[in-house]
């Protein structure tokens, strides 16, 4: 199964941070909180505007991007969890 985002949708699955700090020290899952950093997984046509033409997305599949908090839904497919998200949830694209 294979999962296309509509308009300005995106899907994005997250990268999972290190489970130790700098200093050496390993920190619980409880500890932890859900990563806001994800690679880009799949993009959607674009946002439509009212005259009816669309604005190009601004993330291409594979850039790692960081997002909001509470950004999207998150969704499971072939055991692998993806978020579905909006475009504009997207804080900045690391390069």
């Amino acid at each position: 199964m294979k999962l296309k985002p509509i308009g300005e949708k995106i899907i994005v699955e997250r990268i999972e941070p290190e489970g130790k700090t700098k200093g050496g020290i390993v920190l619980p899952d409880t500890a932890k909180e859900k990563p806001k950093e994800g690679k880009v997984i799949a993009v959607g046509v674009g946002k439509l505007l009212e005259n009816g033409s669309r604005v190009s997305p601004a993330v291409k599949i594979g850039d790692k991007v960081i997002f909001t908090s509470f950004a999207g839904s998150e969704v499971k497919l072939d055991n692998k969890e993806y978020l579905i998200m909006s475009e504009d949830d997207v804080l900045a694209i690391v390069e």
